[in-house]
């Protein structure tokens, strides 16, 4: 019997979070696709996450998530990002992704501000109950595999790998942004986004540090100020952006929960004049136009695929038909506290929601 030469229907280009998450949602839609990530294990930033911990969402509304994307007064992309993120939110809400982890048999533990943790506090218990799931629906996973091209065709896609070449109906880029290139994430899916007609949206660091050789700061590297607080003011005095939250202090300046949602705000509202106030304890320090760190660095990538050109409700590209985008790829971002995964996780499902089958 000659075997007949059909495409898989869907390609899932990526192993990270958006990428696992959307072959679990093929595997539950009974969608045949492959699972393609360049590294030789999935999930290796997942595994960074909070701390090793991996806070993978936050138990709030869908309503809620969307306005704490959207930054304070003067910050119109985060505004935007919202307002494109809706679709995606309330057809997967944090409370779907709670219910999905608790699905595959893991605990998970509230925190007071309700952030979501796996009982264990590791994230490998998340990476490895996607590995658990995958291998139990028979997905196909290609590892060590990076693409080197995607090319367009009439009825589906061509994609290139460095020993042979796949065909499949549909393809989900899902590669991540471009911080922590030594994980994976080398901007690999933006550069096929551009080869196929899409613009991309220049990178940035979201979520980073910002530097400071103050020795008021330096002389306190190694410490944690669990309830600190940072402000960013304008010149003319007012508090654009203020977040209660944790401050360390390293040799190189300021990190932190409380930094890294300042410096999120930063970059959004473009500011290039302002001061930042820092409390530590009963100390009230000002900085002035803080460098951040290299977007290698970054938690998330600001930048990225251009939301204009992909639709809001299928994730799909409004360019190229059968081309889908999820997670950090797009120029998407939330602030530091599992908003980030909650995103690439619901993105993911979106797209693979809208996969005809």
């Amino acid at each position: 019997m000659g075997l007949k030469h059909t495409p898989i229907k869907l390609a899932i280009i990526g192993g990270g979070a958006a990428g696992m998450f959307a072959a679990a949602m093929a595997a539950e839609k009974r969608i045949p696709a492959v699972l393609i990530e360049r590294k030789a294990r999935l999930g290796s930033k997942v595994l960074m996450t909070a701390n090793g911990r991996c806070n993978f969402t936050k138990d709030i509304s869908p309503e809620q998530f969307l306005k704490d994307i959207e930054c304070p007064e003067g910050s119109q992309s985060a505004k935007a990002v919202s307002k494109f993120l809706a679709p995606s939110l309330r057809a997967f809400p944090p409370r779907k992704i709670i219910s999905f982890f608790k699905s595959l048999n893991v605990p998970v533990r509230r925190m007071a501000d309700a952030r979501m943790f796996p009982a264990d506090g590791k994230a490998t218990t998340i990476v490895h109950a996607f590995g658990d799931l995958l291998r139990n629906t028979e997905t196909p996973i290609l590892t060590n595999s990076p693409v080197t091209e995607i090319q367009p065709l009439k009825n589906g896609f061509i994609i290139a790998l460095k020993n042979f070449t796949l065909w499949a109906e549909n393809v989900l880029i899902a590669t991540g942004g471009v911080s922590y290139p030594k994980l994976g994430s080398v901007g690999d899916g933006q550069k096929f986004a551009r080869a196929l007609g899409h613009k991309i949206i220049p990178y940035r660091p979201g979520l980073i540090g910002l530097e400071t050789s103050d020795p008021e700061i330096t002389r306190r590297a190694g410490r944690r100020y669990e309830n600190a607080r940072a402000k960013v003011i304008s010149l003319d005095g007012k508090v654009l952006y203020d977040y209660k939250g944790e401050v360390d202090c390293e040799s190189f300046g300021l990190s932190g929960a409380a930094i890294y949602n300042s410096q999120r705000f930063i970059e959004h509202a473009n500011l290039k004049d302002y001061s930042i106030e820092v409390w530590l304890d009963k100390d009230r320090l000002k900085f002035q136009n803080l460098k951040p760190r290299p977007v290698k660095e970054a938690i998330v990538t600001i930048g990225g695929v251009a939301i204009d050109e992909i639709n809001p409700n299928t994730m799909e590209s409004l360019i190229v038909p059968g081309l889908y985008f999820a997670g950090e790829v797009i120029d998407i971002d939330g602030p530091t506290g599992g908003y980030n995964l909650t995103l690439a996780f619901a993105t993911a499902a979106r797209s693979v929601s809208s996969i005809r089958f």
